[in-house]
């Protein structure tokens, strides 16, 4: 056992809290991890507002929801910021969540994921964040592409495949 004194303990605690107060500005947004494959999903001129379009990303094992909120949100792309994607696998026990009036609910255990701050849970057993499917948009053309994730895929050890 290592011990720390007073100072140390009183340094890396106020240093770490600093730290995660820093990200409630949306100004800490961790990077997608290098590997993922580009898959495109769809088109920003078909969504529609509140209503989920479903895919798989990264691989046809991973069920996911694509979403156009009325607002802009953590890691949102399109002219409003408004569009996020998420993995609908719990992080509690891995049960299929659904989007329900602004939020991932899980209807095993009642946890609750708020779409716009980053998947973070908020109500029931969940004690992870959703994984989150990193957005590429192309202004030109509209069209979305799924480009990484961040979080872990419930019930992985690593997102991808190992080749």
């Amino acid at each position: 056992m290592t011990d720390i004194s007073r100072r140390d303990f009183i340094q890396v605690t106020s240093a770490s809290a600093a730290l995660l107060l820093s990200g409630l500005d949306n100004t800490v947004i961790a990077a997608p991890a290098k590997g993922y494959p580009m898959k495109k999903i769809g088109n920003i001129k078909n969504l529609v507002e509140n209503e989920p379009f479903a895919f798989t990303y990264p691989d046809d094992q991973s069920p996911c929801l694509l979403l156009k909120l009325p607002n802009e949100a953590i890691g949102g792309v399109g002219p409003k910021k408004n569009v996020v994607s998420f993995s609908t696998l719990c992080t509690h026990m891995g049960c299929p969540v659904s989007y329900s009036q602004g939020r991932l609910v899980c209807k095993c255990h009642y946890s609750m994921f708020d779409v716009s701050r980053n998947g973070q849970s908020y109500q029931g057993l969940a004690s992870q964040w959703i994984a989150q499917i990193t957005l590429r948009f192309d202004a030109v053309t509209g069209n979305i592409y799924a480009e990484g994730v961040e979080g872990l895929i419930y019930g992985r050890i690593g997102n991808l495949k190992l080749r």
